[in-house]
């Protein structure tokens, strides 16, 4: 299996939708970028047997919340609900890092997750 199809694999392991729809916005523009997001870590990082794919998505949205990437954040709380997180952990998550970004940050990254679990019927 190529790094692309392993970080392929990964990625439609998590989300429920595919990497065709994922990347989409980035195919007339810059194809080789979506490439290396799935070649990297995707394929190399995300299949570590290290860490579990749980585990991974709670790391994933702590760091876009601290970021402020709604757009992202959004994708990896969907992934981080697919690899079996709660809610309600997600919520803590997100909480616990206005600690380190700050009220606004999380507030944003709240409201990503509200429209997140409301698309999802978990509200």
């Amino acid at each position: 299996m190529t790094r692309y199809e392993k970080g392929k694999k990964t990625i439609e392991d998590i989300q429920d939708r595919s990497v065709e729809e994922i990347f989409k916005d980035l195919d007339d523009i810059a194809p080789d970028l979506s490439r290396f997001v799935i070649e990297f870590p995707y394929s190399e990082i995300y299949t570590r047997e290290e860490l579990d794919l749980k585990t991974r998505e709670i790391c994933t949205v702590s760091a876009l919340t601290v970021l402020g990437t709604i757009p992202q954040l959004k994708d990896h709380i969907n992934a981080a609900l697919n690899v079996g997180n709660s809610p309600t952990e997600i919520v803590e998550i997100i909480m616990q890092m206005s600690a380190y970004c700050g009220f606004p940050k999380s507030i944003n990254a709240m409201i990503a997750a509200k429209e997140v679990f409301s698309e999802r019927g978990l509200l």
